[in-house]
């Protein structure tokens, strides 16, 4: 009987120490999950203002040498800069990030900058924003172990002598230049404060952390 006894109190306490164990073990992977959650949020809000930053920056650049094409020829000039400078500049802003930075519409004016799928949504998504007047901030995701980041990219009155409606904000000459350098050009018939396409940035150096 004595035996017994001393077998049964074996159990109960080892019963205790293994649900212990499983309470503590539980604590550990609330707590990881805490923390996890926390860095993400961290990451995240770190990635928008690398994004932020770096769509800023190339869009200063870009805009620079569009005001001074402006100013010299008009919007002919603004045209044959978009044509010939714009590419490049905007690779040399990539190379200076370090990341993958490109202007996608989906309405595109240049057949390079089509909108992928995913981009197609979340251009739909700053549409819907902006044409309801609501608030909202750009969007950092991860596809395939890649962050991104996404912002628009709204019309104003500058813009509307290239993108606006022909022969009502765009001059005849510059209608014929578009249709001589882009062919397929999709990128007409706006009005101020529209969403006429995104930032898509990948953001090359935190792929593998």
């Amino acid at each position: 009987m004595k035996k017994i006894f001393l077998l049964l109190a074996a159990v109960l306490v080892l019963s205790c120490k293994d649900s212990s164990k499983v309470k503590d073990d539980n604590n550990v992977e609330s707590s990881n999950a805490i923390e996890t959650s926390k860095n993400a949020t961290i990451n995240d809000s770190i990635l928008l203002e690398k994004g932020k930053t770096f769509a800023q920056s190339t869009q200063k650049v870009l805009g620079k040498n569009l005001m001074a094409s402006l100013q010299k020829s008009g919007a002919v000039g603004a045209v044959e800069f978009c044509n010939e400078k714009a590419y490049p500049l905007t690779d040399s802003m990539a190379v200076v990030h370090n990341a993958k930075i490109r202007r996608v519409s989906d309405k595109p004016r240049n057949t390079n900058n089509q909108a992928n799928k995913e981009e197609l949504e979340y251009i739909e998504f700053f549409k819907s924003k902006i044409n309801n007047n609501e608030s909202y901030q750009p969007i950092v995701t991860n596809e395939n172990g890649k962050p991104k980041f996404y912002s628009p990219i709204v019309t104003n009155t500058m813009c509307l002598n290239c993108h606006g409606v022909p022969e009502t904000n765009i001059d005849s000459k510059v209608t014929l230049l578009l249709n001589d350098k882009y062919p397929y050009d999709q990128a007409i018939g706006y009005k101020e404060n529209e969403v006429r396409g995104i930032w898509s940035i990948t953001f090359n150096d935190e792929e593998n952390k």
